[in-house]
C-alpha cells in the first residue's frame, strides 16, 4: 500500500522516517498535553517503538509525506483540494500549535516533508485484548487544515478492514475539538472520560475515551 492524493503520499513507515518521525512527537511533549510523555525522545530511544509496527497484521504505521518529484512516481494523481478545512489534531489530544516539527530528511527518492502520521497499537497486552487496538494520528503543526488526518484514517481503517479486528479506542486529552470532530467523522462514539488521569504542565487532564466498532 503506498496511496496518494495530490502531493501527498500515505505508506507504511520505515527506519528511514525514524529522525522525522521523533522530531514531531517530540513537539507534542514539549508543547501540548496532547502526549502524556514528559521528556522528548532521541532517534535511537524511539527505535523499538517504530521496529514494533510490521508492514501487515493489526498493528501499523502510517506515514503522510510531501510527494516532491512527481517523475519519479508516473502513477501520482491528479493535483486536488484539501479534504477539509477543518485543523485535525492528534488522536489522542489538542490542535498542534504553529512550528516546523515534522520535517527532516525524506524517507525515500522523491518524498519531502513529513506531514503526520498514524498508529494502530495493542489496547492492552492481555491476550484476551487482541481483537482491540488503540488508534492515534498526529498532524505535523505546518500541515494542519490539509486533510492529513482523514487520508491517514482512511488508509489505517481500509488495512484494518482485512485484520481480525473488533474495536479500535482513540484517547483524547481534553479539550480537543478537532481530534473530536476527526474521529466522530469515523464512526466513533464517547464512552467515558478519564478525569483528571494525567498531570503535565502543573496541572491535570481529562482523557475522554472514543469507541469505533469495526466488526
Amino acid at each position: 500500500m503506498p496511496r496518494e492524493q495530490g502531493e501527498v503520499q500515505v505508506r507504511a513507515g520505515t527506519e528511514a522516517d525514524l529522525p522525522a518521525l521523533t522530531d514531531l512527537y517530540n513537539h507534542y511533549i514539549r508543547e501540548t498535553c496532547i502526549t502524556f510523555d514528559l521528556e522528548p525522545f532521541t532517534p535511537d530511544q524511539r527505535r523499538p517503538w517504530l521496529l514494533a509496527y510490521p508492514q501487515d497484521g493489526p498493528h501499523r504505521l502510517l506515514v503522510a509525506r510531501e510527494v516532491t518529484d512527481r517523475t519519479k512516481n508516473p502513477h501520482n494523481g491528479p493535483e486536488s483540494d484539501p479534504q477539509d478545512g477543518a485543523t485535525e489534531g492528534p488522536g489522542a489530544a489538542g490542535e498542534g500549535a504553529p512550528g516546523t516539527a515534522g520535517g527532516g530528511a525524506p524517507g525515500t527518492a522523491g518524498e519531502g516533508a513529513l506531514l503526520g502520521y498514524a498508529t494502530s497499537s495493542s489496547f492492552r497486552h492481555k491476550a484476551a485484548y487482541a481483537p482491540s487496538v488503540e488508534v492515534t494520528a498526529y498532524c505535523a503543526p505546518h500541515a494542519v487544515g490539509r486533510g492529513i488526518g482523514t487520508l491517514l484514517y482512511t488508509a489505517l481503517f481500509e488495512a484494518l478492514a482485512d485484520e481480525d479486528v473488533h474495536r479500535a479506542y482513540a484517547g483524547i486529552t481534553q479539550p480537543n475539538k478537532a481530534s473530536t470532530r476527526l474521529h466522530t467523522r469515523f464512526g466513533f462514539r464517547h464512552i467515558g472520560t478519564y478525569t483528571e488521569v494525567g498531570r503535565k504542565f502543573g496541572r491535570y487532564w481529562d482523557v475522554a475515551w472514543y469507541q469505533k466498532d469495526l466488526g
